[in-house]
């Protein structure tokens, strides 16, 4: 069974830095793409950066310049390095697994969530 999990996360001030882990497991044959995604109170969700298994990351205009996305030297995990953070970055942060094959199907897959705060 696939199991997608966020680690770091936490309260920071303005101007602060954090750092986001993912790591994807459980009988994974190949993944297209890993991303993370944002949701503060009352707002859609809305992708924050992603990465393809095969080229170059793309980024919400947003955050472009102060946050990174980048993958582990493990497979199918990946971190987010956010910089310059402001209280408008304040979401619950989700990680994505996009297009997971497994022996049994083809889907999507989503973490449990990790809050970031930033206070002003």
């Amino acid at each position: 069974q696939v199991r997608v999990v966020e680690s770091g996360g936490g309260s920071v001030q303005s101007g602060g830095s954090l750092r986001l882990s993912c790591a994807a497991s459980g009988g994974i044959r190949s993944i297209e793409s890993m991303g993370w995604y944002r949701q503060a109170p009352a707002k859609q969700r809305e992708l924050v950066a992603s990465i393809p298994t095969v080229g170059s990351p793309d980024y919400a205009n947003s955050v472009k310049g102060r946050f990174t996305i980048s993958r582990g030297s493990v497979p199918n995990r990946v971190y987010l390095q956010m910089n310059s953070l402001t209280p408008e970055d304040t979401a619950v942060y989700y990680c994505n697994a996009h297009r997971v094959l497994t022996n049994r199907d083809l889907r999507d897959y989503w973490g449990q969530g990790a809050q970031v705060t930033v206070s002003p």
